[in-house]
């Protein structure tokens, strides 16, 4: 494969995350650059073809600007970094987001297959360049999908090579990619990705790279496999996922009372399936949603700054939430320390979640009321997490409420409060609440009318052939119970 740059570098250095709009997009912001390698053999140039293996569905692209080093740098300062590159040009970060699975961290076959990291077609001289005023633009198939400057990013580029030089020395013709913006997605065979950078009127050109589809990998090792965080992963903001839960079980256990979810399921034998001890922000909603969850154990302040600063578990919770899903947190009952606020609620919407269940205390019950998002608790209270609780994992089963909760249980609440539902039992529990409540309808007009509750609440035998009756004199659309 040919690209400009003639002999091949002894390295090429990628940055995960630089540019704020990307961080926006991932939910974090890193605290200092980190970085993983390709190998030199995924060079190429343009037009030369991106091949997606056949059985994978997710090749990535990613737009970024491509320093290459002019002079061996080693333990440098950040403010003579830029000094040491000697051409910038446009570069692909393409990969296989089905293999990440393979190689988790390192991104080896991911992103290291041959012509993964298509560069070119000019290069620009840095010394005639501002690092800071260089813009960076990807089209797919002529529609522009990435657009954005040097201006903020997360980490200069002279930062970048001060920080690397510390302890791998940067030798002449190192390639180092430095961040993809926002907008990077997923292409596919008989796509054209084209990227360019420009600096006023110098421009690299377009970089164009087809992509196409090669063969299956022999099985010799891992096999391309995609899940949901992966497709999320690499669809970025246009992801648009799966429903976790089918519509049709969902308006089922909408279209009945907690109540009488909590009767059916202690008939069947599970008297404990109720979130004990919290109340609703908003009363007049019904919640319904797949559980994801969150474990808080007590304070131990020597463990606070290793578990509860940064992006912690409860950070990284509800970065973790998929649209239809309620966020379940496992406060031991401990009221006295907020474990949700505002800023996180309002995370927690933008990301789809169904609602938010703590057996712990709420901050900012106000202004999470105003948010219209679904919120159960134990109580408010002004205090920070920090005051009683550190954040400690994800994913776990959890005892919240007294329940004990597995992540993927089915979750429901209204005013009366929250259940926990088996999601192998669901559909049968749908049609006993229906048959329930109707019969608790024919009950209420009865008593209504005037009748004693004696053999007819719960329907006795006498009762029983004038509830038929009644049942079918309402036709399919209301006596039906299924």
């Amino acid at each position: 494969m040919t690209h400009p740059l003639g002999n091949p570098p002894t390295k090429i250095v990628a940055v995960h995350l630089n540019y704020p709009s990307r961080a926006r997009e991932r939910g974090r912001v890193p605290a200092q650059p980190s970085y993983f390698l390709k190998p030199p053999s995924s060079l190429a140039g343009t037009k030369e073809a991106i091949v997606r293996p056949a059985g994978c569905e997710l090749l990535g692209f990613e737009g970024e600007i491509a320093l290459v080093i002019g002079s061996r740098a080693q333990r440098v300062a950040p403010e003579d970094g830029w000094s040491y590159v000697r051409w910038v040009t446009a570069a692909n970060d393409a990969g296989v987001y089905d293999l990440r699975h393979a190689d988790r961290g390192s991104n080896l076959r991911s992103k290291g297959g041959d012509g993964f990291t298509p560069i070119g077609p000019r290069l620009l001289d840095a010394r005639r360049l501002d690092p800071a005023a260089l813009r960076l633009r990807t089209w797919v198939n002529g529609e522009l999908v990435q657009d954005d400057t040097t201006e903020t990013l997360l980490f200069p580029f002279g930062r970048l090579i001060a920080d690397l030089s510390r302890l791998v020395t940067l030798e002449p013709g190192d390639v180092i990619l430095t961040g993809t913006p926002a907008g990077a997605s997923v292409a596919r065979p008989g796509d054209l990705v084209e990227v360019e950078v420009t600096s006023g009127e110098l421009s690299t050109g377009r970089l164009r790279n087809p992509i196409a589809g090669g063969p299956a990998l022999e099985a010799y090792g891992a096999m391309p496999k995609a899940d949901a965080a992966e497709r999320e992963a690499a669809y970025g903001a246009s992801y648009v996922p799966e429903p976790l839960l089918d519509k049709r079980i969902e308006d089922g256990l909408r279209s009945v009372a907690v109540a009488t979810l909590s009767a059916q399921l202690r008939a069947r034998g599970l008297p404990h399936m109720s979130i004990d001890g919290v109340r609703p922000t908003l009363p007049d909603h019904t919640m319904v949603g797949t559980a994801h969850t969150l474990r808080y154990l007590p304070l131990r302040e020597d463990l606070f700054k290793k578990y509860g600063t940064g992006m912690n578990a409860q950070k990284r919770a509800i970065e973790e939430l998929r649209p239809g899903q309620v966020l379940v947190m496992d406060a031991r009952g401990d009221t006295s320390a907020g474990t949700l606020g505002d800023i996180l609620a309002l995370r927690a919407q933008k990301r789809g979640a169904a609602g938010v269940v703590t057996d712990g205390g709420l901050r900012d019950s106000g202004t999470v009321a105003a948010l219209g998002l679904p919120v159960y608790h134990g109580g408010t209270h002004p205090s920070v997490l920090g005051r009683r609780h550190v954040p400690w994992d994800t994913g776990v089963p959890v005892a919240c409420g007294g329940a004990l909760v597995q992540p993927g249980d089915l979750i429901v609440g209204d005013a009366d409060g929250v259940v926990v539902v088996p999601p192998e039992l669901a559909g049968d529990l749908i049609t006993d609440c229906r048959e329930q409540e109707l019969r608790e309808r024919f009950i209420t007009e009865q008593v209504a009318a005037g009748h004693g509750v004696d053999g007819l609440y719960p329907l006795g035998p006498r009762w029983s052939e004038l509830y038929e009756t009644w049942r079918r004199g309402l036709g399919p659309s209301q006596g039906e119970s299924t």
